[in-house]
C-alpha cells in the first residue's frame, strides 16, 4: 500500500504540477504527463456533463462540479478532488491506501497555504513554490509512515 502520483489540472485543462510520492511510482516523462492532464480534464467535464444524476449539494445547475471522483483499475486507484476553482487535485495509490479522500483535502489546504500565499505564484501557472514541495513531502512521509497528518 502506498502513494504513486500526485497531479494538479487548472480549470484549463492545463497540468501545473505533477510529482512522483513513492519509489514503487511508475515513471512517466513530461510530454506524457501533459498528455495525462489534459486528457483526464477532458474525461472530467464529459463525465459532469453525462451523469445522468446530479451530486447533492452541487450548486451549478449544469452539473458543471460533477465528474469523475475516482477510478478504480487494476493496481492502482485514482481520486479526484476538484475545488469549487475547477483545479483538480488527482492522487493515484495502490489498492488498499487509506482515506484518500482526507489526503487530497490536506494537500488542497497546503496549496492553499503555501503556493497561493507565495507573492510570486500566478494562478492557473505550474506550482514552482518549494515550500509546498516540502510540505506535501512531509505529509506523504507522515503517512508512510504511520503518523498522524499535519491537520
Amino acid at each position: 500500500m502506498g502513494f504513486l502520483h500526485l497531479f494538479i489540472v487548472n480549470k484549463s485543462g492545463g497540468l501545473i504540477l505533477h510529482r512522483p510520492l513513492g519509489p514503487s511510482a511508475p515513471k512517466i516523462n513530461t510530454n506524457d504527463w501533459l498528455r495525462i492532464g489534459s486528457t483526464f480534464h477532458s474525461l472530467h467535464a464529459i463525465a459532469a456533463e453525462a451523469s445522468p444524476v446530479k451530486l447533492p449539494g452541487n450548486k451549478n445547475p449544469a452539473g458543471a462540479d460533477d465528474g469523475i471522483e475516482e477510478i478504480e483499475g487494476g493496481g492502482v486507484i485514482l481520486k479526484c478532488l476538484q475545488t469549487r476553482t475547477g483545479i483538480k487535485f488527482v492522487l493515484t495509490a495502490e489498492p488498499g491506501t487509506a482515506d484518500l479522500d482526507s489526503v487530497l483535502r490536506e494537500i488542497y489546504v497546503l496549496y492553499s497555504e503555501c503556493a497561493l500565499k507565495d507573492p510570486f505564484y500566478e494562478l492557473e501557472m505550474p506550482i514552482r513554490c518549494e515550500l509546498f514541495t516540502l510540505a506535501v513531502d512531509g505529509l506523504i512521509e507522515r503517512l508512510e509512515s504511520g503518523g498522524v497528518k499535519s491537520r
